[in-house]
């Protein structure tokens, strides 16, 4: 499939996963993870996934047959069943609403596949392979060797400078920052433990207030300066 990588905001998706077996728990335990609300409905749910109800107030279990109207207001909707039928009905019925779908034994008939994804702090990196996931795991295990907590640290430090020079109303400082921290040498400063000195150096030569008074002038922006500052792009 051609692939558009995207990555969506746990705590915002509502999801329904139809199946109640080994993969229905997998994907439920990512998403719930990722921060979404999860509503399982099969006709047999596993006793791993009746367990989890009492750890995660946002999983909720129906055991029965799915209808069309689970789909309800689910963003994304998987279906994990072992029965070709009713995934094939789960996903017609949630392509009718427009939903995102995900198909677990005929990836390419749904909108989306899940990815074999590494995560260190903030940083979030996925891997596809073109249906081939014992693939996509050993290249995701290779990554992370490589992208550690150094990379979860030093990602941290860098939401925690522009939050606090953006409050501050100083985006000539967070622009400056990005120019200077973040330049072609930034993986290996990382990798050589030296981002905290870089950054204190940083803040040395940009004390806080510099253009906190410039901040104030509405003259001195531009519309798509302040756009890119607050997205960080």
């Amino acid at each position: 499939m051609s692939g558009y990588p995207l990555l969506l905001e746990g705590s915002r998706v509502g999801a329904l996963i139809v199946g109640g077996g080994p993969v229905a728990h997998r994907k439920a335990m990512a998403l719930l993870e990722s921060g979404a609300a999860v509503r399982v409905v099969a006709p047999e749910i596993g006793g791993v996934l009746r367990d989890a109800v009492a750890h995660w107030p946002r999983l909720e279990l129906a055991e029965r047959a799915y209808t069309s109207s689970d789909i309800g207001d689910a963003v994304l909707v998987i279906a994990a069943t072992n029965v070709r039928e009713v995934n094939a009905a789960v996903t017609a019925d949630a392509m009718a609403r427009g939903r995102l779908v995900n198909v677990a034994d005929f990836p390419e008939d749904g909108t989306c596949v899940t990815v074999a994804a590494h995560a260190a702090g903030p940083l979030v990196i996925g891997v596809s392979a073109g249906g081939v996931p014992d693939a996509a795991m050993r290249v995701r295990d290779a990554i992370a060797e490589r992208f550690d907590g150094r990379y979860a640290a030093a990602l941290t430090t860098l939401i925690a400078l522009r939050r606090e020079l953006l409050d501050a109303g100083d985006r000539d400082g967070w622009f400056a920052a990005k120019r200077d921290l973040i330049g072609e040498d930034f993986c290996g400063t990382v990798e050589r433990a030296g981002f905290s000195a870089s950054v204190a150096q940083w803040r040395a030569r940009w004390p806080h207030g510099r253009s906190h008074e410039r901040s104030h002038d509405a003259a001195g922006f531009d519309g798509d300066r302040m756009e890119g500052a607050a997205w960080g792009s």
